[in-house]
């Protein structure tokens, strides 16, 4: 099975001030676009060649896992995004954040702090236990909550090629951005 770069539902720009068309166009268009090209590479001959990304995070490791991860995580980040979307969670979704976390301001608080503390290059993720409760956990690299059994509903990629065209060394400016676009519709239709 080969893998293809998956489309944006939205153009470049569609993110601007808070992401910018350039960063689109190199940690879409040339980082995410490396990790297909290098997964496709490796996995010939091997015992993933015909396997879906979800199976290869959750059976792989080396360079297998981490090229199959960072398409997963990528595309999952980006399809969180619209600019008109969403802007807190509802129904189901916001019940669970109050239970798990007290409140969605606590637990913006605690998502924010795990993603401006994450040392290194990584993810903050938002996931679900089997039990629903919801926990935020950081994770280095290319890690992802599916391999330890958990269920993804919300990324932050802090790795420098996330946020260095528009802000720098300033991560904790770029997370600050990161909430104006997330689309809690599309959180809430993962959960």
């Amino acid at each position: 099975m080969a893998f293809e770069l998956p489309k944006l539902a939205y153009e470049p720009n569609a993110l601007a001030p808070f992401i910018s068309a350039e960063t689109i166009e190199y940690h879409y268009g040339k980082h995410h676009q490396a990790y297909v090209n290098n997964l496709n590479g490796l996995i010939p001959g091997t015992g993933f060649e015909n396997s879906d990304l979800e199976s290869i995070i959750r059976k792989a490791d080396g360079p297998v896992f981490n090229n199959a991860a960072q398409i997963w995580n990528h595309t999952f980040y980006f399809d969180s995004f619209s600019k008109n979307g969403s802007k807190v969670p509802s129904g189901r979704l916001s019940d669970a954040i109050n239970a798990s976390f007290g409140s969605f301001e606590s637990f913006r608080e605690l998502f924010t702090r795990s993603a401006a503390t994450l040392f290194g290059s990584g993810w903050t993720w938002l996931a679900v236990k089997e039990d629903g409760s919801l926990h935020v956990i950081q994770e280095s690299n290319a890690g992802n909550p599916m391999k330890n059994g958990l269920k993804p509903l919300l990324t932050c990629d802090v790795w420098e090629h996330a946020y260095y065209i528009d802000y720098r060394n300033r991560r904790p400016d770029y997370i600050k951005s990161f909430w104006e676009i997330i689309d809690w519709e599309i959180i809430g239709n993962r959960f």
